[in-house]
């Protein structure tokens, strides 16, 4: 009997391993095609079109904190340094950095000089607030990071005013505003209603009225209606030792997604009187005010 001649390929044993491969090779494309979609499909629903996009926060950069106070205005808050020999007045005026991870996200600065009545601080410190979430926007984490802070130093919060008043409450104002003389805006004594400053010897709209109530000086921690999209002001005394008295004012403002902070320390060296509230509190806003306008430059 003549023998079939042997031809590589053709066997029946290598057809069917061929063929099993080719289908396990099918099998295990068609799964990792059905897993990428599934992955592809996982991610198009986080995303989904229900959750639009939320803007960025105005910036994305700081300025550099030790060059942004004038000399001017360090004169004014450092009266001690003017006394100093020439190289450390000019050290005092140049300030020290705060050292951070990230200059695009938080920068500092402090400076000191001292006297042999009192000693004079100034420390800024400057953030940019980024939101993670891809549903809240950074002026809206901003805000929530603020809001902690004035929370935090105990300061309370400026009250929401009603967008759409109702009509009963709208003419009850302005009825009761003309029975008394003045403008429906303006409390008496030409205080603006809802500027978080009553004058002097009267409370806030919430607070008490009336003989007991306990008078108010208009400086007390509170919120301000500038600088900044929204701000607050503490006012903290404290002692020091037999001789001496710290009072520290801190301005704290936000302006889109970026929160300033301005803290302003006189320490009385020679004398218990207290350093004078009302100064350190308007170098401290007038300072806050001129970064604010920094900021929008």
């Amino acid at each position: 009997m003549q023998r079939k001649a042997y031809v590589p390929g053709r066997s029946r044993p290598a057809v069917l391993t061929a063929a099993a491969l080719a289908l396990g090779l099918g099998i295990g494309l068609s799964g990792c095609s059905s897993g990428a979609k599934a992955d592809v499909d996982a991610v198009d629903s986080k995303a989904g079109a229900a959750s639009p996009a939320v803007a960025p926060g105005r910036y994305r950069t700081l300025f550099e904190p030790c060059g942004a106070v004038p000399q001017a205005t360090l004169k004014d808050l450092l009266p001690g340094a003017a006394a100093l020999p020439d190289a450390e007045r000019e050290r005092a005026y140049r300030g020290t950095a705060a050292v951070t991870f990230d200059t695009d996200r938080r920068v500092g600065c402090a400076w000191k000089a001292d006297s042999p009545e009192a000693s004079h601080r100034l420390t800024l410190d400057i953030e940019r607030v980024v939101s993670y979430d891809p549903a809240v926007s950074d002026d809206d984490r901003a805000q929530e990071v603020f809001v902690g802070k004035q929370t935090a130093a105990g300061v309370p919060l400026a009250p929401v005013t009603p967008k759409t008043p109702t009509p009963t409450a709208t003419a009850t104002a302005t009825g009761t505003a003309t029975a008394a003389g003045h403008h429906p805006s303006q409390a008496p004594g030409g205080h603006v209603a809802g500027s978080g400053n009553p004058p002097a010897g009267q409370g806030g709209a919430t607070g008490p009225t009336g003989p007991s109530a306990t008078p108010t000086t208009g400086l007390e921690p509170r919120s301000l209606d500038g600088p900044g999209d929204v701000a607050f002001l503490d006012d903290a005394l404290s002692t020091t030792g037999p001789a001496g008295v710290k009072r520290l004012v801190s301005v704290v403002f936000r302006t889109s997604n970026v929160i300033v902070t301005v803290q302003y320390e006189e320490q009385s060296t020679a004398s218990v009187e207290a350093p004078d509230s009302g100064e350190l509190q308007e170098k401290a806003r007038n300072l806050a005010r001129l970064l604010s306008e920094r900021l929008e430059e």
